[in-house]
């Protein structure tokens, strides 16, 4: 039986006020930043825990600082997931990542509330780390749930010199327990997020369904001339990594540009000498490739390398390039992509899906388990910033197209699971 209006409408307003109140929690006043197990991340923890325990939960904290809440099932012990994160880049908005916990937490509320039972069990997770701020390590949180966080990743240090392990041993936790972290009987993974960009509000939706998440390829590449007066050199004997470097970066925009879902940016350039009276000998630029097919992502590399490379031969300056992040995409599960659409359906709402051109926990719940994600609209396309917002009404529309998920999800037939 679906949520009552009043219901609904009730636990919309109590997931945004305690967005609002986590938002207060943080490592610098007047702006939201909250990273790795930080000391506000104490309290995050005594909120959850409480929210949690209202919610008919069941409340443990596992060796890498998340938190996590589960309802039993009358028939299958294996957990179905509802999870998101809980730190944020620095001087962050109030809703990337938290909202998706607040929404998996208003889940359980509606069940305790309707009196509805699951077959198979919930655990709605608050993962204590994904953006990878404190030790450039992402997903710390969904690493250890998975069993994929390893003992060198345990051994990186942050600024100040501390390890993730010393980290987590300060927070009071045992990093050497970060087996009984793994997950032992996962049935499927669901991420409630903001879109973070501006697709489904120039579509006017408040909500799509992820169809993926894009791989991603970052590199560095560098064109070496000659510095030379800039007053003296004709401009026929130059040899100017920047004028170079300049027509690949139209190249990577226009080579973006003619190939549907493909992005790809040029967020940093660093010039030597770097004089405004000099030559520029070298240029070195930042290169970010995705796409949701990698063949896709991989061929677009390859020409822009190609064409960089042909740039440098016909200007007689040196070239080459580093491949410094390989991703590939992740798809989402076909099965619930369809119990998501159906339940978009269901609310009145139209299907839509689209890409995640970001990266999020479900990526890496994908090795493991049958993953999808809901996106909620992004009022400017804006994310990673104070100004982030979501509207009420969005909001209520994925509490409610969550909970006919889950409606969906247990009413199916167990063979489907198996």
């Amino acid at each position: 039986m679906p949520l009552d209006a009043t219901t609904l409408t009730t636990l919309t307003s109590e997931a945004l006020q305690r967005c609002d109140d986590l938002a207060a929690l943080t490592e610098e006043p007047g702006r939201i930043t909250r990273t790795f197990l930080s000391y506000p991340m104490k309290e995050v923890h005594t909120l959850l825990s409480m929210w949690m325990r209202e919610a008919g939960l069941t409340v443990r904290v596992d060796a890498a600082g998340n938190i996590i809440g589960r309802l039993e099932g009358t028939q299958d012990t294996r957990a179905l997931v509802i999870a998101s994160h809980v730190d944020t880049v620095p001087n962050a908005g109030k809703f990337d990542g938290v909202l998706g916990v607040m929404l998996g937490i208003a889940l359980a509320r509606g069940l305790q509330i309707s009196g509805q039972k699951l077959p198979f069990a919930l655990e709605i997770m608050a993962f204590s780390e994904e953006e990878g701020v404190r030790f450039a390590l992402p997903f710390i949180g969904s690493k250890a749930v998975v069993g994929s966080l390893t003992s060198e990743m345990l051994e990186k240090r942050d600024a100040n010199g501390v390890s993730v392990a010393e980290a987590i041993q300060h927070f009071g936790l045992n990093p050497f327990d970060m087996v009984n972290a793994k997950h032992k009987a996962l049935l499927g993974y669901l991420e409630l997020h903001i879109e973070q960009g501006p697709v489904l509000e120039s579509k006017n939706l408040a909500l799509g369904v992820v169809q993926g998440i894009a791989g991603q390829t970052r590199a560095s590449l560098t064109l070496t001339g000659k510095a030379n007066h800039a007053g003296t050199t004709p401009m026929n004997l130059r040899k100017d990594a920047l004028v170079a470097a300049a027509q690949v970066i139209l190249e990577v925009e226009r080579f973006a540009k003619s190939l549907p879902n493909l992005v790809a940016t040029v967020g940093m350039i660093e010039v030597t000498p770097g004089a405004g009276n000099v030559i520029p000998e070298t240029a070195t630029l930042s290169l970010d490739v995705r796409h949701l097919d990698n063949a896709t992502r991989k061929r677009a590399v390859a020409e822009i390398l190609d064409f960089a490379w042909q740039i440098a031969r016909k200007r007689d300056l040196a070239f080459k390039h580093e491949i410094k992040l390989e991703q590939n995409a992740s798809l989402c599960d076909e099965m619930l992509i369809g119990f998501l659409g159906d339940a978009l359906e269901d609310s009145g709402r139209k299907r839509f899906e689209l890409p995640s051109g970001a990266g999020h926990d479900a990526m890496i719940f994908a090795d493991v388990t049958r993953t999808a994600m809901l996106f909620i609209r992004s009022p400017g396309g804006i994310s990673h910033h104070p100004s982030e917002s979501v509207s009420v009404g969005d909001t209520r529309a994925a509490l409610e197209v969550a909970y006919l998920f889950l409606e969906k999800i247990a009413s199916a037939p167990a063979i489907i699971w198996q």
